[in-house]
């Protein structure tokens, strides 16, 4: 009986003398890049009813505290400075000390989408240059997420933050690292990239569970998602794993590059998705950051018209505040592969965009020529386009066009550049068109250009 009753003693002293241990999420580790001159949300786990201290290097004088609750998280802000670095945050609970170094202040943006963003150079680049032997560079970082997906909101994910270099830069997406080397170019400032991504993944999975719960006709669009076997395709299940961890965690905005694997079924459905999208993500990250996404790339594989009709739902998109949109259809070199090789084009066009409307660098024109007005005369169909410079065929014929009378009967039509800028349409099949359609089929390569050398976006002025 005696020693049961020391055994229980001590067994009371070390619970008693037993804490729970002092976490952070993995995306606050060492290398890190918070947003500069901010505020920026710090959080965790520990034991419940004691309080964190966080100590910045760059201003000890202003220690940070944050009471533990019930449920063992917590959650701070701290300031950060203009751009630079390097710098250490310690993290105090009694005695418990966490320690995370070599922090930098910069740009952070969030990279995701399907495999077209996934895409890294190890899969074949062919607009790389030199960029492996020149990619080293401790001002560009990486935070690439682990694939995962859950039913449920997660609060940690796997990852760590990598400096950019010979052996990190090939794992990660081609079009973010292409992005981001621009960036640092040109703002002279570290920028971090977090990478979450997943190939063949549809546009539901990405979208917060409140997204749908708020709009019954977005709830209705996911009823009949037929699953397949390689990628979770089932709504916010990767927003959960793989977006949810880090949502308190200040970016500057999010690139996107996604859309292929919801042309079968929601080719005129997915404005509406994509918006949620958007939206549900703003309200996640408790920030309304700036949002430029790719209109997804020519491809032979699409039944009918339905990745021109997705294209459209993607430009519909641009009414949301605060979003931008590159096209790439004249990046490609075959219409057979779905995964084009130029990956470093795509990422500094998106940069440009970037540059032009977040970061005032007003010399920049990253805009596409698009359609403005449609008149007719006679058997004459004129388009005056909204461009940032004259437009032209390279030296080639434009062969993109077609025109539509009231039998709704496309044709293709003879396409003049007039010297005001006004193109000018004609078919001998057409007597009387009423509507005109440019590359608006699942393959077409644009072949007119502003003197900035971006492609016309395709368009349609019909609704049928």
């Amino acid at each position: 009986m005696r020693t049961i009753f020391i055994s229980f003693l001590l067994l009371l002293s070390v619970w008693a003398s037993a804490q729970l241990p002092l976490r952070l999420p993995s995306i606050l580790s060492d290398h890190a890049v918070l947003q500069q001159n901010g505020e920026v949300r710090v959080w965790g786990w520990g034991p419940g009813a004691s309080k964190v201290a966080v100590v910045c290097s760059w201003n000890k004088s202003d220690t940070v505290f944050a009471s533990i609750g019930p449920d063992c998280d917590w959650e701070t802000v701290i300031k950060t400075p203009l751009a630079g670095g390097s710098h250490t945050i310690q993290f105090i609970c009694d005695k418990q000390k966490i320690t995370i170094g070599d922090i930098v202040f910069g740009e952070v943006w969030l990279c995701s989408g399907q495999s077209n963003m996934e895409f890294n150079p190890k899969w074949g680049i062919t607009d790389a240059g030199d960029g492996l032997k020149t990619c080293r560079n401790d001002q560009i970082r990486f935070f690439r997420i682990g694939q995962a997906y859950d039913k449920f909101p997660q609060t940690r994910c796997e990852g760590k933050w990598e400096l950019c270099d010979e052996n990190t830069m090939p794992e990660f997406s081609a079009v973010g690292y292409y992005f981001g080397r621009r960036l640092n170019d040109q703002l002279k400032a570290p920028v971090g990239l977090i990478g979450s991504y997943w190939g063949g993944t549809c546009i539901q999975s990405w979208i917060p569970a409140e997204v749908f719960a708020k709009d019954p006709e977005l709830e209705k669009m996911n009823r009949n998602i037929e699953p397949w076997g390689f990628a979770p395709k089932g709504a916010k299940v990767l927003y959960n794993a793989m977006i949810h961890p880090f949502t308190p965690y200040r970016i500057a905005g999010i690139i996107w590059y996604q859309g292929e694997a919801n042309v079968a079924t929601e080719y005129s459905e997915y404005a509406a998705l994509f918006s949620g999208l958007i939206g549900g993500l703003r309200d996640a990250f408790k920030n309304n950051f700036p949002f430029y996404f790719v209109q997804i790339a020519p491809w032979n594989g699409y039944e009918g018209i339905k990745s021109a009709l997705l294209r459209e739902q993607q430009e519909l998109t641009l009414k949301l505040h605060g979003t931008g949109m590159i096209t790439v259809a004249d990046l490609v070199d075959d219409v057979a592969n779905i995964h084009p090789g130029k990956k470093r084009a795509v990422g500094e066009r998106l940069a440009n965009l970037a540059l032009k409307e977040q970061y005032a660098k007003t010399e920049l024109l990253p805009y596409s020529p698009k359609f403005d007005r449609l008149s007719v005369a006679g058997n004459k169909a004129r388009i005056s386009v909204i461009t940032t410079g004259r437009l032209s065929a390279n030296g080639k014929e434009t062969k993109n066009f077609q025109l539509a009378g009231a039998d709704k009967k496309f044709y293709p039509a003879l396409a003049t550049v007039r010297d005001d800028g006004i193109i000018e349409l004609i078919s001998k099949e057409v007597k009387n068109p009423v509507t005109v359609r440019y590359c608006f089929t699942n393959e077409a390569i644009p072949d007119l250009f502003d003197s900035n050398g971006l492609p016309m976006l395709p368009f349609r002025t019909d609704n049928w």
